[in-house]
């Protein structure tokens, strides 16, 4: 059976819980970050930048704003605010077949988000490992 990729990335993120990330991420998943210079390739990895980012972006500020979806992929842009800054971003999402994600690229804007949620998610992938 064929995942509603989209579908299930929404309900996830409107519950806030990350809890069905496996079963929505492929083994050969990538995670690209706007903070981390090298793709962090695989599942296990790509699941805990996400959890991660869950406990991070997902405030009741976050909201996506803009969807362009296609077959096999999709660009949601995201706004949100935290600690007085206001981001903007965008999650680049691709995925297979089964409707299993492969890749998860996240881009930011401006320089001082990408400050700010450099410092926030270092917290909490070193809380987490």
């Amino acid at each position: 059976m064929t995942i509603d990729t989209l579908a299930a990335w929404h309900r996830l993120v409107d519950s806030h819980d990350p809890a069905g990330l496996d079963a929505l991420l492929a083994d050969e998943a990538v995670f690209h970050s706007p903070v981390v210079h090298t793709p962090q390739v695989g599942k296990a990895l790509t699941r805990r930048y996400l959890q991660a980012a869950f406990s991070v972006f997902f405030n009741p500020s976050f909201r996506y704003v803009r969807e362009i979806a296609g077959p096999r992929d999709a660009v949601l842009e995201f706004t949100l605010e935290l600690d007085g800054v206001r981001i903007n971003g965008v999650d680049m999402i691709k995925w297979n077949d089964e409707g299993r994600i492969v890749e998860f690229k996240v881009m930011l804007r401006p320089l001082k988000a990408i400050n700010l949620i450099h410092e926030k998610m270092a917290a909490m992938l070193q809380a987490r490992a």
